[in-house]
Formats: C-alpha cells, sequence, structure tokens
C-alpha cells in the first residue's frame, strides 16, 4: 500500500480540508436525517501517498461523482500520516477513509474501520502494486543480502511498501536492520529522489510511484536496477466508521460500487490504475496477508 502516503510537504502543510459544494441546483441544505447524509455532510479522509496539491483535484472528481450519487456534501481530509487518519476516524472526525494497506491493519483494530471497496482494473479485478528496492545500475548491490553496510531510503513509518515490506524482506533474509542504516526520507516521492541524487545507495520504489514518476519523465529506468521486489499487494480500500447505521453503510457502499470508471480514474492513475475500471467489493479477508504481516513483525499502531 498504495505505499501505508507521510510526505515532508504534508508536514508543512498539516492537515488540509477541501470542501466540496452539494451538487445540483437546490440551496436547501441536505437531509441531515436522511441514511446517506446523517450529520449534513460526509467526511472523507485520504491519506498523503503522494503530493496533496496532486491528489486534491484528482479526489474532488471522485467525491464530486459520491456527493451527486448521495446527495450530501462530501469533505475532503487530506491527513498529517497514517496515524493522524486512524486517530480522526477512532474520534468520530471521519465517516469514510481510504487507508494504505498496512494503515488499513490498524484502522480495522482501533478505528472499526470496515473495508468495503477498492480499485479495479478495466476488466472489474481488484489491482496490486509491489513494492521493490532500486539500485544504481552499475551498483555492486545485486540482491538484498548485499546491503549491509549500505545506507537504504524507506518511505516513511507505517508505510506497507515503504517500510514494512522492505523490512520483512531484511528479516526473513536474516539481515539485522542494525546492520545497515536506514533512511526514512519521508515519503515515496522523496525515497525515489534520493537515489536519483545519489543520496543514498539503494531505495524503496513502489510499482505505482515508479509509474508516476515514468509518466511524468522524472525517472530514467535505465539507470536503475531492481534488487527486490514484493509479492503483489492488493490496492488501497475505502473504508466506513463501524459504528455508523446500517441503512448509512449500505447506502455509502452502494453509491462507491455505482461510480464509474471515469469518476474514479484520475485517483487510479496515482494508484498505477490504468485503465481504471469501477471500484469493487473487498473485505477484512481481503487484506489478512497484511494483517499476517503486521503479527510477523510485532508492528503496533505506535509503528504507523
Amino acid at each position: 500500500m498504495r505505499a501505508l502516503t507521510r510526505l515532508s510537504a504534508v508536514a508543512a502543510a498539516s492537515i488540509m480540508a477541501v470542501t466540496l459544494a452539494a451538487c445540483g441546483s437546490s440551496d436547501k441544505p441536505a437531509d441531515a436525517a436522511s441514511d446517506a447524509c446523517p450529520n449534513g455532510k460526509v467526511r472523507f479522509g485520504i491519506e498523503p501517498f503522494e503530493d496533496p496539491g496532486k491528489l486534491t483535484p484528482a479526489y474532488e472528481v471522485l467525491a464530486k461523482a459520491l456527493e451527486k450519487k448521495l446527495g450530501c456534501p462530501v469533505e475532503l481530509k487530506i491527513v498529517d500520516d497514517y496515524s493522524a487518519e486512524v486517530l480522526a476516524m477512532k474520534n468520530g472526525q471521519l465517516e469514510l477513509a481510504q487507508f494504505g494497506p498496512l494503515g488499513y491493519v490498524f484502522a480495522s483494530t482501533k478505528a472499526n474501520a470496515q473495508a468495503v471497496a477498492s480499485f479495479a482494473d478495466a476488466g472489474g479485478k481488484l489491482t496490486s502494486y509491489t513494492a521493490g528496492i532500486w539500485v544504481a545500475v552499475d551498483s555492486p548491490i545485486k540482491s538484498i543480502n548485499d546491503l549491509p553496510g549500505k545506507t537504504l531510503a524507506l518511505s516513511s513509518p507505517g508505510s506497507t511498501s515503504g517500510d514494512a515490506l522492505p523490512r520483512y524482506a531484511l528479516k526473513k533474509a536474516g539481515i539485522a536492520e542494525s546492520a545497515l542504516k536506514l533512511d526514512y526520507a519521508g515519503g515515496h516521492p522523496e525515497a525515489l529522489l534520493a537515489l536519483k541524487n545519489g543520496k543514498v545507495e539503494a531505495a524503496e520504489i513502489n510499482s505505482q510511484q515508479l509509474a508516476s514518476a515514468k509518466a511524468a519523465g522524472t525517472f530514467d529506468e535505465s539507470k536503475f536496477r531492481k534488487v527486490w521486489s514484493s509479492d503483489p499487494i492488493p490496492n488501497d480500500p475505502i473504508t466506513l466508521r463501524g459504528d455508523l447505521t446500517d441503512g448509512f453503510k449500505n447506502k455509502v457502499t452502494k453509491a462507491l460500487l455505482e461510480l464509474t470508471p471515469e469518476d474514479v480514474a484520475k485517483v487510479g492513475a496515482f494508484l498505477d490504475v490504468d485503465p481504471a475500471g469501477p471500484l469493487v467489493p473487498v473485505t477484512k479477508e481481503t487484506y489478512q496477508p497484511l494483517f499476517d504481516l503486521a503479527t510477523a513483525l510485532g508492528l503496533s499502531e505506535d509503528d504507523v
């Protein structure tokens, strides 16, 4: 997990909220008593897995489409980091939230987040991504076993692909984390940039960040080499807070699953989903491998 994003830009920006006006020509407020709009609005949290300035216009398209289906204002909240989003949902400040896969593990246990939808390809199949460790093409590092004594740039604590999975790979290879320097760069783009600029000898670059950087022309893959890749990770779940009414959860889930590929395509592009299909149903069981990973690494919410 659409690399558990986290960014130095976010730390400076703190919590950014974008409120979308209610759709339709009527000036009347939404029915606060309706199942689809119980508190007059739906607050939708997003992890900053990319520059918020880029994420906001993409999520505005999705939120406006959801708003139209619900007849209820949707307020976007791009939060500081994983833990801020979990805390916001736990404290009743979010009805809806998209988490990275590992972030969802702790949101599930600490905030009763319930996974309902995720991103599919044009054929309607749930999409996935991979974590990766990259080096310069002329690097003597040929595999993960050559990392001791080197500096490895990771994304940020709590990221699925940018923290937990690379660390788990080291553990499985029998390499103590103290045998190398782990440098948290502040986000996926920053880790890639650290490698590009020669600041580190290796860096995590997940398949989503790789696709975005290549599309933007900011990463020449021929100058670098991948020395490790994870198994596929199911894409980010969109979740609902579990203590909400069944009527609300049913209506929002239905609305999410009825969004068109065009409604979600701009967000999907950041998750390496191109061409995008509709959102598809997911459940807690979809992300069981991430629960297993957290157990294997002895992770807690303090690590997110």
